[in-house]
């Protein structure tokens, strides 16, 4: 690899690591600022002493969460809603995909239109919300998977990978008498795990951070996911000062704990994704 040793390369490099690092604390910044008021004591926060690091250790906040039983129902929740939603999400994904990138399917052209059509208009939230009460899915957790079943815009990256992957090796597969439910699995998919990785991390965090729809359909707080649990924590501060169980001050600390638990997840789960995160992204957009 060639550097570039003048002034204005030097010059730009700096500025561009100067921006990353920029942007890097702007990140880690207000995360360490949670976690540090989160096992910071009571008095040192109300003090005004944390910052980025905690002190006077404490476990408390922690403890009070876990003991009030909310946090980790919520959390059971959204690991389940997470799990069978990607699930089900990526599964849709690649039915919808492999057909939709082979030459030889009929009316293709069409039917990519009517995709797309999805992408730019909606039928709007009461419509929606009209559509799973006929359909019998309000106040049920499928409520929030089967209508985000599977997003236009992952099928697109998926289709698009599918397409990059050399018509050669389905051929020969047919040649010697694969069907497409062979050629799927035995082919396609094996190398397109890269592409697959990175829809399923799209799935994961957009139903982890999910809470609006839950918030519509969902009336029953057992069934509530770890992020419906938090907003109603967040808006309700009143009436937990009003009985006196915690001040206002108290109530802070708890609020950070519940929000650090719940970026653990994600937090853990992308540093083992990543690199097919950023293969995925750059492969996905080569078309053949």
């Amino acid at each position: 690899m060639i550097k570039d040793r003048s002034v204005s390369g030097r010059l730009f490099d700096f500025i561009l690591f100067l921006m990353c690092v920029v942007v890097l604390v702007s990140i880690l910044a207000p995360v360490m600022n949670i976690l540090a008021v989160s096992l910071s004591s009571y008095a040192a926060f109300t003090r005004g002493d944390v910052g980025l690091f905690p002190v006077e250790f404490s476990l408390d906040a922690y403890k009070i969460r876990f003991r009030d039983g909310k946090v980790l129902r919520g959390l059971r929740n959204s690991i389940f809603y997470t799990a069978l939603g990607t699930t089900l999400n990526v599964l849709m994904t690649i039915l919808t995909a492999y057909p939709m990138s082979r030459k030889e399917m009929p009316f293709r052209k069409t039917i990519s239109v009517f995709f797309a059509f999805t992408m730019f208009f909606g039928g709007g939230m009461i419509p929606s919300f009209l559509q799973i009460q006929k359909l019998g899915l309000y106040r049920s957790i499928w409520s929030l998977i089967i209508p985000g079943a599977m997003t236009v815009y992952n099928m697109i990256v998926l289709r698009t990978f599918f397409k990059s992957i050399p018509y050669d090796l389905t051929e020969a597969a047919t040649i010697d008498g694969a069907n497409d439910w062979q050629i799927l699995v035995r082919v396609v998919m094996p190398l397109s795990k890269v592409a697959i990785a990175t829809i399923a991390l799209f799935y994961a965090v957009g139903h982890w951070n999910s809470w609006f729809s839950s918030s519509i359909y969902l009336t029953n707080f057992e069934l509530y996911p770890l992020q419906l649990v938090l907003r109603d924590m967040i808006f309700n501060v009143l009436s937990l000062i009003e009985t006196g169980e915690v001040n206002n001050q108290g109530y802070t600390l708890l609020q950070y704990a519940a929000l650090f638990i719940s970026m653990v997840p994600m937090m853990v789960l992308y540093p083992f994704v990543q690199k097919y995160f950023v293969k995925g992204m750059l492969v996905g957009s080569v078309k053949a």
